[in-house]
């Protein structure tokens, strides 16, 4: 497994100290110190393989693959060795968007890790709400997304919904916008699970780009 380095320009403000580190699909992808990723998708392929996630200094630190054909427009992530991580699906005849997050290549119920969906049905602005598998009432949510998508400018909450988790930014290159790509960085602050927030932010792109818009 890779591990991401630290930024090496990491923006001058307070990172908040974990009273434990939040490990949701591994604690060894829970770095001391804040981690800046690069989320690119190619806009222009239908291709497996349409996501990539690197460091700032370029280095593949995950990759997603899946076919936009996909009846449950289900996405694997990788590593950058091509080992499965985390399987996601979007749950079929469900409102509010939902999608399900499995250990490894699985998509079976006891794989379960977490889902994320739609806080209400009509939004303005982005809102998503995380429940890990063993919170099965979904009285309260354990993450919470916030934000806008149209800005690409959304915060990931820890379970009080006040504690920031991760951060989600433009990221435009000439490069970038020459290749055909949506290109965003994300922050992820320390002692903070780095493949749970891509995942996170996978989802969140799938959500706001569904192609069908009618929920």
């Amino acid at each position: 497994m890779a591990y991401a380095g630290a930024s090496s320009n990491p923006p001058p403000q307070y990172y908040p100290l974990q009273a434990n580190p939040i490990a949701v699909v591994n604690p060894q992808l829970c770095a001391p110190y804040p981690v800046d990723l690069i989320i690119c998708k190619k806009l222009m392929t239908l291709k497996e393989g349409s996501f990539a996630v690197t460091d700032v200094n370029g280095n593949v630190m995950f990759k997603i693959k899946g076919s936009v054909f996909s009846i449950h427009d289900r996405r694997v992530l990788l590593d950058a060795s091509d080992h499965p991580i985390i399987s996601f699906q979007q749950k079929l005849l469900t409102a509010h968007r939902r999608w399900q997050v499995f250990r490894g290549d699985s998509s079976d119920s006891k794989d379960l890790l977490f889902s994320v969906k739609k806080s209400s049905m009509l939004q303005l602005k982005t809102q998503l709400d995380v429940f890990l598998a063993a919170n099965t009432k979904e009285d309260v949510f354990d993450f919470k997304i916030k934000g806008s998508w149209f800005e690409r400018s959304c915060i990931i909450y820890g379970p009080d919904g006040k504690t920031i988790i991760a951060q989600m930014h433009k990221h435009h290159t000439a490069q970038s916008l020459l290749l055909g790509k949506d290109t965003f960085g994300v922050t992820v602050y320390p002692h903070v699970d780095y493949a749970f927030i891509v995942a996170l932010v996978v989802i969140l792109y799938e959500i706001n780009e569904d192609r069908s818009g009618d929920d």
